[in-house]
């Protein structure tokens, strides 16, 4: 048998108005998102062998090791679940390379666009085709069912779909994806003046968001602070169909200002840092990525002037050596699943 050189990418998400009602405790949500480059990829090279090995390198992390089905999570768990969870045929040889440009812990859903990648691969291998929506449904249930992990479901379906978002979950984890269709000048726009800042640190979860999971839990589904969540994924999908980058910049600013009424913590000290600087700098949205709380990143909507753009990311990333400006394009695509002769 020939090697087989599969390929599978899928995209990050940011300004994702909305978080936390994607959830368990939520029960239903309104999510809105945009999915952008840079890309989770996946390359697996795979050739009969009486071996039957698996080999992982997780390239970000320059861990390359041969993983042993049947024998629980070694070193990646995820990777090594999804592994599990898609199946690899007897009697073959295989490596799988991961990597992305995109920093661990940078709070814009990078594992699961690895997790849904992966998948792609993954069934390829297999001689499955799979929907965007399926792929997001396995690697939701690769962290909820076998890791045991907590997660909404944005993050999958925003990697899988790719492009522009409004998610509506009508009862968790079942959800309808409508893509929004925009003209070609104001998808221009945004792309132009979005920007991803990470902090320079992990995003940690750790006890705040365990503490507000319980306040939320005890507060139920339909909270205030939840409602107002949902309200900004409507307005942030309403603004960008009515082409108004003023009230876009609204809903983003006032879903981080949600996220502050959940705790204080999830908008940290050098979130606000970056914001004082966008704000001085005449910018018309931010919004802390994520579900907050230290580390991660956020996505800044500039003003219309591209020198005073440019003047506010110099400030940023001389404000900190840490704050770093990461590169992005809008991805119109989401998963992308191929395979090349070798």
């Amino acid at each position: 048998m020939p090697t087989r050189l599969i390929n599978a990418r899928a995209p990050i998400r940011i300004a994702d108005c909305g978080g936390w009602t994607d959830t368990w405790f939520a029960q239903h949500g309104k999510i809105f998102n945009i999915a952008v480059a840079p890309y989770a990829e996946v390359q697996l090279s795979a050739q009969s062998s009486d071996e039957s090995r698996i080999t992982l390198n997780a390239e970000n992390y320059g861990e390359q090791y041969a993983f042993e089905r049947g024998r629980g999570w070694q070193r990646h768990p995820l990777l090594e679940a999804t592994i599990e969870t898609m199946g690899v045929p007897d009697a073959l040889s295989v490596d799988i390379n991961i990597f992305s440009r995109a920093p661990a812990g940078a709070s814009t859903g990078t594992s699961a666009a690895v997790t849904v990648a992966l998948i792609g691969a993954l069934a390829r291998l297999n001689d499955h085709t799979l929907s965007a929506h399926e792929a997001a449904i396995l690697a939701h249930a690769v962290e909820t069912d076998r890791l045991k992990r907590q997660s909404g479901i944005q993050d999958q379906l925003a990697s899988a779909y790719g492009g522009i978002n409004f998610i509506e979950m009508d009862e968790y984890p079942h959800a309808t994806v409508t893509p929004l269709s925009l003209r070609d000048e104001l998808w221009w726009q945004l792309e132009r003046r979005l920007t991803l800042v990470y902090l320079g640190t992990a995003h940690d979860s750790s006890q705040i968001h365990d503490k507000v999971i319980a306040q939320l839990q005890d507060a139920g589904a339909d909270c205030k602070v939840l409602n107002a969540l949902r309200a900004c994924a409507v307005q942030a999908r309403d603004a960008l169909l009515a082409s108004d980058l003023v009230a876009f910049g609204r809903a983003l600013i006032e879903n981080t200002d949600a996220q502050a009424q959940l705790h204080p913590d999830l908008v940290s000290q050098d979130a606000q840092r970056v914001i004082e600087i966008a704000r001085a700098h005449n910018a018309l949205g931010w919004k802390v990525n994520g579900a907050g709380g230290d580390g991660g990143s956020l996505t800044i909507l500039s003003s219309v002037r591209a020198d005073e753009q440019r003047a506010m990311l110099r400030a940023m990333e001389s404000e900190a050596t840490s704050f770093t400006v990461i590169p992005i394009h809008l991805s119109r695509d989401g998963l992308r699943v191929w395979e090349t002769s070798s």
